[in-house]
């Protein structure tokens, strides 16, 4: 596999795959679990194996057709709109649950798109969503802990 970049290429479809997750959420007022259940593993997997043809796309264009393949409703959480502080772009989101999905997948030893769907199910999704904690800005090693401990250490 060529790497052009700093990251594999695949690291790189996991980021926009994750990045899209959340612009999704954003669009629709879900939370992101809810997102990636709607969404289900057939229309991941197949952002993540064509994220470099969608990574060339409008993301208004992309999200609208996997909002309307998957039929995502409008839903009420917005945390977008709750945030008192700076909020995070889609962009560093989609890199925060790259890493975590990524050490999920090395540590359990599982497919990438495995981790994802049970990172996003996890408790930890809610925690990283809330922009006004501190926790999806922390170490990369601590959220897999966390993750792994099934709770905030």
């Amino acid at each position: 596999m060529v790497n052009m970049g700093r990251e594999s290429a695949k690291d790189n479809d996991l980021f926009f795959t994750c990045s899209l997750i959340e612009y999704i959420a954003r669009r629709t007022k879900n939370r992101r679990k809810d997102v990636v259940s709607m969404l289900d593993k057939k229309n991941i997997s197949k952002i993540y194996d064509l994220a470099d043809i969608y990574h060339s796309d409008n993301i208004d264009r992309v999200s609208d057709d996997f909002i309307k393949t998957a039929e995502i409703t409008e839903g009420t959480f917005d945390n977008v709109a709750k945030c008192q502080y700076s909020i995070p772009s889609h962009w560093d989101i989609g890199k925060v649950y790259k890493r975590l999905i990524k050490s999920v997948a090395e540590y359990e030893k599982i497919d990438v798109i495995d981790a994802l769907m049970k990172v996003y199910k996890s408790f930890l999704s809610d925690k990283i969503d809330d922009y006004n904690s501190s926790m999806y800005y922390e170490n990369p090693s601590y959220l897999l802990e966390c993750y792994l401990e099934n709770k905030v250490i």
